[in-house]
């Protein structure tokens, strides 16, 4: 009996010291970093990235890096979301503080190359003036109610302002005005234009290279939609493009641009998604940081610039990026 007993205990003792070892194990998977990978799921993929395609670290230490917009003088201009800045960051790494300003996140040029931000503590469209030091608000209410918070910006090919407003960043303690969170159109009188209500938190909007249709992504449903649009600023015909499935905590569909021959690279689960036109997911540039956002630059505008959590990273491409405001 009693040897029976021991041969339990050191049973038993194996067990637990079997299970924590399991245990162990799967915390060091789960905390494991990410790392920079290429994964194709179709041979198209590498028409767009090279097979030995290199991510540099443009910069690093920030808060929650947002808005990438290149500038042809050789800079980027970034916003922080948990600094409260928009900053200018240069190849060599330095950057230069140009605003402070609750929340700012998506940003985009008007044709006049005057940055265009999503403010989202002011529930605003903003505009800064040519030296980046202060701003002009464009947009905040849509029928005398106030946004929920802006949250990505475009312009358009008919050189209106469309913007997306979900309550992702609904500043806290503020109360939602609008019941819905829509996709607008806003035009150079300041006139606000409702596109769309259907999607559960808009995110991400771009246009292709024609300019016929609209794409917006979905966070909360992890959707991509898009819609023809239409010569007088108006969309139609809302349907699912594509579907960016992961696990709880690898990411979401956000930021999205498409290249000049019409392939869409959208942020989503662990990196950056590509899909062909007919909605083929060609494959996914894992990364080290989960990316928001994204925005073609360089000389040839076949650079990516991708603002992912604290860093900002660099990635050549073999293709070239459509920018509308050019």
């Amino acid at each position: 009996m009693r040897h029976t007993m021991k041969q339990t205990i050191v049973a038993g003792l194996a067990l637990v010291c079997a299970l924590a070892g399991t245990f162990s194990a799967l915390a060091q998977e789960v905390k494991a970093p990410r790392s920079y990978r290429l994964t194709a799921e179709d041979e198209a993929f590498w028409k767009l990235i090279p097979r030995n395609a290199s991510l540099k670290t443009m910069g690093s230490g920030f808060g929650f890096t947002e808005g990438p917009v290149w500038d042809r003088a050789g800079y980027l201009w970034v916003s922080d979301e948990e600094i409260n800045k928009i900053f200018r960051l240069y190849p060599d790494g330095h950057r230069e503080e140009m605003i402070a300003l609750g929340d700012p996140d998506g940003n985009t040029y008007d044709r006049e190359h005057r940055l265009l931000d999503c403010a989202s503590v002011l529930r605003a469209i903003i505009r800064l003036t040519p030296d980046g030091r202060s701003y002009k608000v464009l947009a905040d209410r849509y029928e005398g109610q106030r946004f929920n918070s802006p949250n990505d910006v475009v312009l358009g090919p008919d050189g209106a302002i469309y913007f997306t407003d979900p309550t992702l960043d609904l500043p806290k303690g503020e109360k939602q005005e609008i019941p819905f969170q829509g996709v607008y159109r806003l035009d150079s009188s300041g006139k606000v234009t409702l596109l769309t209500k259907e999607l559960s938190q808009p995110n991400g909007l771009a246009f292709t290279p024609d300019g016929k249709k609209l794409f917006v992504d979905d966070s909360d449903k992890r959707t991509i939609w898009v819609y023809d649009f239409h010569p007088d600023g108006t969309v139609s015909n809302g349907r699912i493009f594509g579907k960016e499935d992961g696990a709880d905590g690898e990411g979401v569909p956000d930021g999205m641009r498409f290249d000049r021959a019409g392939h869409l690279f959208v942020t989503g689960p662990r990196g950056i998604w590509v899909w062909s036109q007919s909605g083929k997911h060609l494959g996914t540039i894992e990364l080290p940081e989960q990316p928001a956002n994204l925005s073609w630059g360089g000389k040839d505008d076949s650079t990516l610039y991708i603002t992912a959590t604290k860093s900002v990273y660099i990635l050549p491409t073999l293709t070239h990026g459509f920018i509308p405001y050019e």
